[in-house]
């Protein structure tokens, strides 16, 4: 169960939208700080942003504050709130407690001390948001006119009340903000699927022997989506039974090490998904190679993903060849995945234009994500 924690600004707060504009908007180059961190705290960094500039926060070391703080955890969600609207929303990704680097990035702008902002939060995913506080008091049952004050956290009650219902704040919000309604999490649905999950399979196709060939064009089709998403800057999980493979074939090893690390799913039931983007603590795209396995395999372990996260937004692509494209199409429309509205969340990647836009990048060491994921087509018009 994530933790919510929010952080109060009054409007008008002209020392805190220095320091706001300072840290978050233009954010921090990380050479500016690191001198400042153990050896170890860079590497946990590294290991979440890359080389990316870093959005940080701070709150005065009081004792309130530090109880607070201490209850704090990579994947945690945090909003900080100015007035009466939620101005920026992310997740926890790392925290310490730094004199020194407080006086490095903040000042008492009044009168040029340094009060200390020691209990430091590094934030990831972070997103301008603007949505009116009055839409969380709804979701966490908190009175209209509930009022903010300093540094504080939603209790464990209406946290309970709150993961009962739905799946994960960040994507919950992002669902309003766009004027759509949040999904409920179905909970009973995903134990019933599981449990038909025969039932199903007397009506799909069997899979034939899968062949070394066959087996070599999967793990090839694995390699190039998580090159691809390396080169885009995300971090990249594969099946644990996979990794070996890969590692084997390309000499690379750099997984992620857990597939929930910051999310919120039950990875039992996705954690065998071929490839997954991933960054900072949200998911950026998931993938299916199917390269003579039966489609619905694929299909039922994205069906699970959204019952576990079903106000997540991210594409869900199946990648075959092209000659597979029927069959994939045929499978998206079946009742149970139709129910689902699989024919519009779930997208095709042929083999031959992840080969194209692959041999396209070739020489880039950096790409953007859009080169590729803009390329994945619709099933069903």
């Amino acid at each position: 169960m994530r933790n919510i924690f929010i952080l109060y600004m009054p409007v008008n707060n002209y020392e805190a939208m220095v320091h706001y504009t300072d840290t978050i908007v233009n954010k921090v180059d990380q050479e500016r700080i690191f001198n400042f961190l153990e050896k170890s705290e860079v590497k946990i960094l590294k290991d979440i942003f890359g080389n990316k500039k870093l959005t940080i926060w701070g709150s005065r070391d009081s004792g309130p504050n530090r109880s607070k703080f201490n209850k704090m955890k990579p994947g945690d969600d945090i909003m900080i709130v100015e007035g009466k609207n939620i101005k920026l929303l992310g997740k926890i990704a790392y925290k310490t407690v730094s004199n020194t680097l407080s006086a490095k990035l903040w000042k008492n702008i009044k009168n040029g001390s340094i009060e200390g902002w020691n209990l430091i939060y590094f934030i990831a995913n972070p997103i301008e948001i603007n949505l009116p506080f009055s839409e969380f008091n709804k979701l966490l049952d908190y009175e209209e006119n509930y009022t903010l004050k300093g540094f504080t956290n939603v209790s464990d009650e209406r946290l309970k009340l709150f993961y009962n219902h739905y799946d994960n704040l960040y994507d919950v919000l992002m669902r309003i903000k766009t004027g759509e309604k949040p999904y409920e999490v179905m909970r009973d649905k995903l134990k019933l699927q599981n449990d038909e999950k025969n039932l199903f399979q007397n009506e799909v196709e069997i899979d034939e022997e899968v062949s070394p060939k066959e087996l070599t064009e999967h793990v090839r089709m694995q390699w190039a989506l998580v090159n691809m998403g390396l080169k885009a800057g995300t971090r990249v999980w594969v099946p644990k039974n996979d990794q070996g493979k890969i590692t084997k074939e390309y000499s690379f090893s750099d997984f992620e090490k857990e597939f929930t690390s910051g999310i919120d799913v039950d990875a039992r039931y996705v954690e065998n998904i071929d490839v997954v983007w991933k960054e900072g603590f949200k998911i950026n795209a998931a993938f299916e190679v199917e390269n003579s396995t039966s489609v619905y395999s694929g299909l039922l372990r994205f069906s699970d993903l959204k019952i576990v996260a079903p106000n997540s937004s991210y594409p869900l692509i199946i990648v075959a060849p092209e000659e597979r494209r029927e069959k994939v199409r045929r499978q998206v429309t079946r009742p149970t995945f139709n129910a689902m509205k699989f024919n519009r969340l779930v997208k095709f990647l042929s083999y031959e234009m992840i080969d194209e836009v692959d041999k396209f990048t070739a020489k880039n060491t950096s790409v953007n994500s859009s080169v590729l994921l803009e390329r994945a087509e619709g099933l069903v018009s």
